[in-house]
């Protein structure tokens, strides 16, 4: 009821102009809207996981809006560039993509180059290289895709204990059984990735279909060096998405994400976003000392020239926000996503 009366109010200010005002004013026009992005669904990946992954008639309705609407789509490094020379053109906005799955590459790429539009996509290499699910999130997607059957963890980790799924935190409380095992024997890629099929055999789901849609897979080294570099750049989400506490592990985690990064898209990345959107003031001086010159969070906002370039607010979309919600969001008229 609450969603329903303030889209009501939101709608009558867009039909009385006031939104149009605003997105028009000087006040947006010394903002930088950065859009960010997880994953674009191929299939059902809407309904498991609604705020990561969008339905693609969504996502190419929200291009179809900053078209129409004549929003000024920048190149992140031009806008972040331009946010700070306060030169930014009317109504910008940058639009990013986490992670680097390949829907992507098969979705919402298309997409952005039909409407002209440019895009940051920020990779995360080692499962680029790896070639195979990321195994938290095909963990708990393999179990959502078992909704109601009965898992038995002693044929897959030696413990005593079966889980009905009929419930998201049942789900869920299976997902950390079998990442805590994963984690407690330091399992390495492949064998996790054999804990997923073994799993998806326990549950009855043809895992070598879904490694065949390449569900929760990202892109890899030829997919990302086939990027056209006019329309996609490449940048910086660290090589296993993680940030460590230690100075060199961190720093190494962006020195291994930059060698791989060079390798196959031929740019030198100098701009970051913090994996799960965990970050901490200590990080930013290890940044510094690696080139990074921005840095992206979760938070929500639109980027201003007083903003920490290392701090910067992102639009998070996802697929519960109605149309007038999002472009409410885009003009930072609303405070809470």
């Amino acid at each position: 009821m609450m969603k329903q009366l303030k889209c009501s109010a939101m709608s009558l200010c867009k039909r009385t102009g006031l939104l149009d005002t605003i997105a028009e004013s000087k006040w947006r026009s010394n903002r930088l809207a950065i859009l960010c992005y997880h994953g674009i669904a191929m299939n059902d990946e809407h309904f498991w996981r609604p705020r990561l992954y969008m339905p693609p008639e969504l996502f190419y309705s929200r291009l179809d809006l900053l078209k129409r609407n004549r929003y000024t789509v920048l190149p992140l490094a031009d806008g972040i560039e331009r946010l700070y020379a306060k030169d930014l053109p009317p109504k910008s906005v940058s639009i990013t993509f986490d992670d680097g799955f390949y829907d992507f590459y098969a979705l919402a790429r298309p997409a952005l180059e039909s409407h002209d539009f440019s895009s940051t996509v920020y990779l995360t290499t080692f499962y680029s290289e790896f070639c195979r699910p990321v195994f938290p999130l095909m963990c708990s997607y393999l179990l959502w895709r078992a909704l109601g059957r009965e898992l038995s963890l002693s044929h897959l980790i030696s413990v005593e204990r079966s889980i009905v799924l009929n419930s998201r935190p049942a789900i869920d409380a299976a997902a950390r059984e079998l990442e805590g095992f994963a984690n407690r024997f330091n399992l390495t890629a492949e064998d996790k990735d054999c804990l997923l099929s073994r799993l998806a055999i326990s549950v009855n789901i043809d895992y070598e279909e879904v490694l065949a849609r390449r569900t929760l897979s990202l892109m890899n080294s030829s997919e990302v060096a086939s990027l056209p570099a006019r329309m996609v750049n490449v940048q910086l989400h660290t090589h296993r998405h993680r940030t460590p506490d230690n100075k060199s592990l961190f720093q190494r985690e962006i020195d291994d994400n930059r060698s791989r990064l060079t390798a196959v898209a031929g740019n030198i990345a100098t701009h970051f976003c913090y994996p799960s959107g965990i970050h901490h003031s200590r990080f930013m001086p290890w940044l510094r000392e690696r080139g990074v010159v921005s840095a992206t969070t979760c938070h929500y906002g639109l980027a201003t020239s007083q903003c920490n370039p290392l701090l910067l607010p992102r639009l998070v979309d996802h697929s519960f926000l109605t149309p007038v919600e999002f472009e409410y969001y885009l003009n930072g008229l609303s405070t809470r996503i």
